[in-house]
């Protein structure tokens, strides 16, 4: 069951550096955010520190209601899971595609012995659309697109309620990219799932949000429907970014203007 994800004045410092600045958020369930902004705007400081994987100095985060504790328990480790842009970084290459999904259903305890793994590692292939006899084979093995859907898969393997996406795409060729982001598509509406999906693409951003945000030194300078934002951006910022685009998606075509 998907559930909402809210984020009240969460802050993160490096030092004396603000990398998020009282960060205010709704993720509605079952729904898309888009995020944005240039390189350095705070992005993945963002998914990390919703994934769990940095600790807020200030600021309250909710999944569904509850807050989520700065240690997270194993249970709400399950529910956040974040793919990272490079799956050759994030897949171990020394194990095969069995252990790397085996280790997964394992340490949270998804399935009961060695069969019922077996089978959910072969299901979990079929849902990224590889095939389940490639599973003794190592990520090296396979291509940038086929890595990434492996990368899918773990994630999928403890059913999270929140999925973020940190730059899936950006290693992939256009014919690549199209192929997954359609996966993302097929596997939110299969399993209901609420999505953060971060990319410097706005394209990308265009094909798979129904809000967007924008981000910029650590603040977020705006949130908008994915219609509002590509066709009347309301900061001069996010115009800029608009601008900067040489092709924008037809439904976008009077954000630039």
């Amino acid at each position: 069951m998907s559930t909402d994800l809210k984020l009240e004045k969460v802050t993160v410092r490096y030092g004396g550096f603000t990398a998020l600045d009282t960060i205010d958020l709704d993720l509605s369930a079952r729904t898309t955010l888009g995020l944005v902004g240039e390189s350095g705007s705070g992005k993945s400081t963002l998914a990390r520190t919703v994934a769990g994987l940095l600790v807020p100095d200030e600021g309250v985060m909710r999944l569904g209601g509850r807050i989520l504790e700065k240690r997270r328990s194993r249970e709400q480790r399950k529910q956040i899971q974040m793919i990272f842009q490079n799956p050759d970084a994030s897949l171990n290459p020394r194990r095969s595609v069995r252990q790397i999904l085996s280790e997964a259903l394992t340490f949270h305890r998804m399935t009961r012995g060695r069969a019922d793994t077996e089978r959910r590692c072969r299901e979990l292939l079929e849902r990224v659309q590889l095939v389940p006899g490639s599973l003794d084979r190592y990520p090296h093995e396979f291509s940038g697109g086929q890595r990434q859907r492996i990368a899918i898969a773990r994630a999928l393997s403890v059913e999270p309620e929140l999925l973020i996406a940190d730059e899936p795409t950006s290693a992939l060729d256009v014919s690549v990219q199209r192929s997954v982001l359609e996966l993302f598509r097929e596997i939110q509406a299969e399993l209901d799932l609420t999505l953060l999906f971060i990319s410097h693409d706005l394209g990308v951003i265009h094909a798979v949000s129904d809000n967007v945000a924008v981000m910029r030194q650590g603040s977020l300078v705006e949130i908008a429907s994915r219609e509002r934002f590509f066709s009347r951006p309301e900061t001069a910022y996010s115009r800029e970014l608009l601008a900067a685009v040489p092709k924008m998606p037809a439904a976008a075509a009077g954000a630039t203007k």
